[in-house]
């Protein structure tokens, strides 16, 4: 099964995408209703992290997949598909404009970690799209070992400069 299979897949099946991408709002809106006032106490702000992740992992490869798509793949925006492209993130959206209201991102355990993913991913994509723009191509013969260690280089100095640029 390739990704674009399991997004066709999931295309198929709205009730479920829907089902998943409005009860993370809706317990995040619950949340805030019932515990107005004490997000930062132990057991709010574990559920609350627990939505985050929930909500965040799949908005964020949305909206990654969403710039691949127009930025390199160049494709029009009437083709995105409302279940897989468009929901995430909205549902992302409202879901941590709920949470923000009833606590401090900075009291949500593993929220940091989030926000150095999104940030990472950005700088990567950022990356790759002034070499796609710039149109330089390296076509070499090196070994895999190589190559990864490569990557995992530009890996480690990206993240040094992301620590680097926000502290």
């Amino acid at each position: 099964m390739t990704l674009k299979d399991f997004f066709e897949m999931l295309g198929q099946m709205p009730r479920i995408v829907m089902s998943y991408f409005l009860l993370i709002p809706l317990t995040a809106l619950l949340a805030w209703i019932m515990g107005r006032g004490e997000g930062h106490l132990t057991p709010w702000k574990y559920l609350y992290s627990f939505l985050v992740f929930l909500i965040c992992i799949p908005g964020v490869l949305s909206v990654t997949l969403d710039i691949y798509f127009f930025l390199f793949e160049r494709r029009s925006i009437m083709d995105a598909n409302i279940y897989t492209q468009i929901l995430p993130i909205l549902s992302m959206a409202v879901t941590l404009l709920l949470i923000r209201q009833n606590v401090s991102f900075d009291d949500v355990p593993g929220f940091g970690k989030i926000g150095g993913l999104i940030t990472l991913i950005s700088i990567v994509l950022i990356f790759m799209w002034l070499l796609d723009k710039t149109r330089i191509y390296v076509i070499s013969y090196m070994p895999i070992q190589t190559a990864l260690l490569l990557f995992a280089g530009l890996f480690l100095a990206a993240r040094w400069g992301t620590k680097r640029l926000f502290s």
